[in-house]
Parts: structure tokens; sequence; C-alpha cells
């Protein structure tokens, strides 16, 4: 495992949109193990691939700090409900900005042996599955931001 570069606001990689996941590899493997550790050793609840500069749909989650979620060509089906708060980026640290997401999500995803699964969320992990979902199609949260970006030192919801 290793823990790999975080590409920043204004990086190529983080406009494009990402190719699907047909196969689980040793590669595609590893690049899950190094992604969940970058996210840990930032500090952050989510990273998706090209993050770390890889043009893959892959993300990973963790809103608790022990139960992370493998999503592999995650795919949101159904939205509900409104939350407003404030959210960060790993790609944009020190700062963070008012976004509006839904409170409940349902996303249809893989899992790390290419099973289908449903994994459901409210509150900040709805928040984190939209906000890294974004990621995989090439946005960013700062298209969403409601009033300036703020800087912070330390935003518990850096995803």
């Amino acid at each position: 495992m290793a823990i790999r570069n975080i590409r920043e606001l204004g990086d190529e990689v983080l406009t494009k949109k990402c190719k699907p996941v047909t196969e689980m590899t040793s590669r595609n493997r590893e690049l899950i193990e190094d992604m969940l550790e970058t996210m840990y050793e930032a500090g952050g609840v989510g990273l998706a691939a090209p993050q770390v500069g890889v043009l893959k749909r892959i993300v990973v989650i963790d809103v608790t700090g022990e139960d992370p979620y493998i999503l592999i060509n995650p795919r949101i089906v159904e939205s509900s409900g409104e939350q407003t708060g404030q959210e960060g980026c790993l790609s944009l640290p020190g700062k963070s900005g008012q976004v509006t997401r839904p409170n409940y999500v349902k996303a249809v995803a893989l899992d790390v042996n290419m099973r289908e699964y449903e994994l459901e969320g409210t509150e900040l992990l709805a928040r984190a599955i939209c906000h890294e979902v974004d990621h995989l199609d090439g946005h960013m949260y700062v298209e969403k931001v409601e009033g300036p970006l703020q800087d912070v030192t330390n935003e518990d919801e850096d995803a």
C-alpha cells in the first residue's frame, strides 16, 4: 500500500469523466487500498480515483473512521430531502463552502468482488456519496457553493 498524491483544483484530471471498471484486477485492488490509505492519511471521509490521478469510476468513503465503503461504478438511483452545510474537499485543502445536497441518497455500486449492492445514506454519508460521484463525472463541489469559499484549518467534512 502507498499514499498517493492528491490532485488539487486546477489539475485537468479533475475535470474529466471517468471510465467504468469492467473487471477486478490486482492493479484495481492496489488502487483501492492506496486510496483508503491516502484518504485516512489526509483526514478525509471520501476519495475518488481521479483525485489520485486515475480516471476510473472508483470511490472510497468512510464517515465513521472504521467502516469503509468501496463503490465501483456507483450511480445514484434515488434521493430525497435537502440539507445545506459546510463541505470541503481533499482536492481543495484549507477551504470549505456552503452546499445544498439531498439528505437521503440510495446508490447502486459494485463491491471489490464485482457484486452489485445498494448503499443508502443520510446526512454526511448522503453528502459524501453525492460529492464523490460528482468527482467521477469531472465536477467539484465549488460548482455548487452558495456564497464565498471560507478558509478552514481542519474541516471534519472533507470528502
